[in-house]
């Protein structure tokens, strides 16, 4: 009963491996897309209610046309809000607004360290410089990082790098390393491999990776 038994047990294993592969990834991307698209249709939202009750439309009270309409409102606030901030008087009142927040004790930590990080991600300029790997969490093991800036050891002199390293699968939680700049692993990864790999736990990436340690450059400096 057991040598019967055996090879379809085996085959429904197979495929559903194979399934869990094929579909693998197509849900990843799904959630990935539903946690953005909710997130703007969440932003947007109060303003269609806004709307819905100045000008009531039996058609805008509709679930789905009220998420489809709170995304294209918040892409458009993006992009408006992208634009003025390119301009001169808008740089100029954003960095007044900004002024403004760093004078507000709690808020100005938060808003200053999300808006470095962001600066620091999106980045073009040596972004390559910037990928690294360090031992973690145990010698040997290898963890993707961001260096973020450098620094000195006020007693030993020995210079010293700020690593933020960003758990797979959800990189919105992060672990920040403070270490020898001698045990940071440069690597010759893009700031879009790196983040391939950790979205996709590894499954998406460059077939070679710089694995044997270089000296990382001390050039690297701090957080614009």
């Amino acid at each position: 009963m057991k040598s019967v038994l055996t090879y379809p047990i085996r085959n429904m294993q197979r495929y559903i491996l194979a399934g869990i592969i094929t579909i693998g990834p197509l849900f990843v991307t799904y959630l990935i897309f539903s946690f953005l698209f909710g997130s703007l249709a969440k932003a947007g939202l109060p303003v269609v209610l806004f709307f819905d009750t100045i000008f009531p439309q039996e058609w805008l009270r509709q679930p789905w046309i009220q998420s489809v309409v709170a995304i294209v409102l918040t892409l458009i606030m993006l992009y408006v809000a992208g634009r003025v901030t390119s301009l001169v008087i808008g740089r100029q009142a954003f960095s007044l607004f900004e002024a403004v927040l760093e004078r507000l004790p709690f808020i100005a930590k938060v808003y200053t360290s999300v808006r470095q990080l962001l600066d620091t991600m999106m980045t073009k300029k040596e972004s390559s410089q910037r990928v690294v790997l360090i031992d973690f969490p145990i010698a040997g093991q290898k963890s993707i990082g961001f260096l973020t800036r450098t620094m000195t050891d006020s007693t030993t002199g020995e210079p010293l790098a700020a690593v933020l390293l960003p758990n797979a699968i959800n990189p919105t939680s992060a672990f920040l390393q403070v270490l020898p700049l001698d045990c940071v692993v440069d690597t010759d990864m893009t700031m879009e491999q790196a983040m391939s790999m950790i979205m996709t736990g590894g499954a998406v990436g460059p077939d070679t990776i710089r694995f044997t340690r270089t000296r990382v450059s001390e050039t690297v400096g701090p957080l614009a």
